[in-house]
């Protein structure tokens, strides 16, 4: 990366932290996913009298999934098997917000023709906002990570008397796949973004990107399908292929006739 591309993608950084509005938004969907839901969740589980239903899903766990106390059970069921799923979320809605206004935003500004005159290809330019866009997803999805471990920890040592222990499929989900997945909402919102008249056009197609997670995420919570390490290395197979074919496409693709439209 060269020293003008890096000036594109701290350009982009401090457009998103500057806005208040935006960096909002991204704040609160993350804490809301990763802090205060599943902080109800544990203390709903403590305080709660057993449900059959709940008995029925740590039924389902495989053998080396369950624990002696039926709280760390479903504390664990929702660590492990639940959260994971958020994590695919969170990069998507990150990109959804930053991604989408990368051109457009630029058009609304009017920098544009700035933006086009650095001493940078159009292909160039391109790689810089997916790559800012793709940095500060993974960014906001590590932190979000890092504060849900330390709060939950906490709180289930706190209340249950014994820690969580984090399953395998989370370095599969932080490493591989939501990388994969995110680098995918990026290509296509900021490929879209080149064409959209305004910010909302750009965030409508967003929406779609969002609603085979919400699929995953409801089989989650109903045990119709927990998924384990085998299943999120095959996703994360096919995701990293998916997006790098959208990201070779996206770039061969890509021209000032569809910025200057």
């Amino acid at each position: 990366m060269n020293h003008a591309m890096y000036a594109v993608l701290k350009k982009d950084f401090r457009g998103i932290v500057s806005n208040r509005r935006l960096f909002t938004e991204l704040l609160i969907v993350p804490l809301v996913l990763t802090i205060i839901l599943p902080s109800i969740c544990v203390v709903a589980v403590h305080f709660a009298p057993d449900d059959p239903d709940i008995v029925k899903m740590i039924e389902m766990l495989p053998q080396g999934g369950r624990a002696e106390s039926l709280e760390i059970a479903v504390a664990g069921l929702i660590f492990n098997y639940i959260l994971p799923v958020f994590f695919l979320m969170i990069p998507i809605m990150t990109a959804s917000i930053m991604a989408a206004s990368s051109f457009v935003g630029e058009k609304e500004k009017h920098t544009l023709e700035t933006l086009l005159y650095c001493p940078l290809s159009v292909k160039q330019i391109f790689q810089a906002k997916v790559l800012a866009s793709f940095l500060f997803s993974m960014l906001v999805s590590l932190i979000s990570f890092i504060a849900m471990l330390a709060v939950l920890e906490l709180e289930v040592f706190f209340i249950m008397g014994s820690p969580l222990a984090p399953a395998a499929g989370w370095l599969v989900i932080l490493f591989l796949l939501a990388p994969s997945i995110s680098l995918i909402a990026v290509t296509l919102i900021v490929r879209g973004s080149a064409k959209a008249q305004s910010v909302e056009e750009s965030q409508q197609g967003a929406v779609f990107l969002i609603i085979p997670v919400i699929l995953l995420a409801a089989g989650q919570f109903s045990g119709v399908m927990l998924l384990n390490v085998w299943i999120l290395l095959g996703l994360s197979v096919v995701c990293a292929l998916l997006a790098w074919a959208l990201l070779q496409k996206a770039m061969g693709r890509f021209t000032y006739e569809m910025l200057l439209k």
